[in-house]
């Protein structure tokens, strides 16, 4: 698991100067006040002001930083040195509260105390998970008796598909988790194509709907609903186009594949 994570921080440390630098994440207009947040958590998590809110792999701190302009208490976690070194300084910046702690998940335990009324985690999140269960088990034990665990990430199905241009609709990648990540070594990022990393090699897991949600369940949370979309928070596919509500669609909004999932699960009192 280490050479995996270690790997996959070194290939994140690389992206977070190249993503600070894009379009697709837009620094300026977040600085001039505008929200990173998506309609989705929005709706699905409701109103968070005065709540303690904790954000696994935050990246560099946008999305933690916009729910604290919606009035929530956060703290955004994540394993890159450098993403939470740029997270603190854009907190500093804007003067906007938050606290950012640099750990993986997996040895957060270690570096963060206490409990939270919401633990949340988007876009991107499962991927890079060697052991979704841990990770659970790990999440739920930091929300709250009555709290809300809240994951809206890419849908396994929806991950199956050939990326590849002229690739049409097939079948590439794995549904189920392995015992080994699938290895990539592709140049640049979803936020710019065309950069060149030093860190290309990542390692990248896949989970099955029913192995999260039962996971989830086995943490001692409760379901509230699993929600699936039939768009994507970014250009997967090159063949997807990007609509007016920010979302990615397949030509013609064709809507028969799931491409995100959302999860929202409690704490018993």
């Amino acid at each position: 698991m280490n050479e995996y994570i270690d790997t996959n921080r070194r290939h994140w440390d690389e992206l977070v100067g190249i993503h600070v630098r894009s379009g697709f994440y837009n620094v300026e207009a977040f600085k001039a006040g505008r929200s990173t947040l998506t309609r989705i958590e929005v709706a699905e998590l409701g109103d968070v002001s005065g709540k303690t809110l904790l954000h696994l792999q935050c990246h560099f701190g946008m999305d933690t930083l916009s729910w604290a302009r919606g009035g929530a208490v956060v703290t955004g976690v994540d394993f890159s040195p450098e993403a939470i070194r740029v997270a603190r300084s854009l907190s500093q910046e804007l003067a906007i509260d938050a606290r950012f702690v640099e750990s993986d998940v997996y040895n957060l335990p270690a570096a963060l105390d206490g409990t939270f009324d919401v633990v949340f985690a988007s876009y991107g999140v499962i991927c890079w998970l060697p052991d979704f269960s841990r990770w659970a088990q790990i999440a739920a034990s930091y929300v709250k008796p009555g709290g809300i665990f809240y994951l809206l990430d890419g849908h396994p199905a929806g991950n199956m598909l050939d990326d590849a241009p002229a690739a049409g609709l097939s079948l590439r990648y794995p549904y189920f988790s392995s015992d080994r990540p699938q290895v990539y070594e592709d140049e640049g990022s979803y936020a710019d194509r065309s950069a060149k990393l030093a860190n290309d090699r990542t390692y990248e897991f896949s989970y099955g709907l029913g192995e999260m949600v039962s996971a989830i369940l086995d943490a001692g949370l409760q379901l509230e609903f699993l929600h699936e979309f039939p768009f994507a928070g970014y250009q997967c596919l090159p063949s997807m186009q990007k609509d007016a509500d920010g979302f990615w669609h397949l030509p013609g909004n064709d809507s028969s594949v799931p491409f995100l999932f959302s999860i929202r699960a409690r704490k018993p009192l």
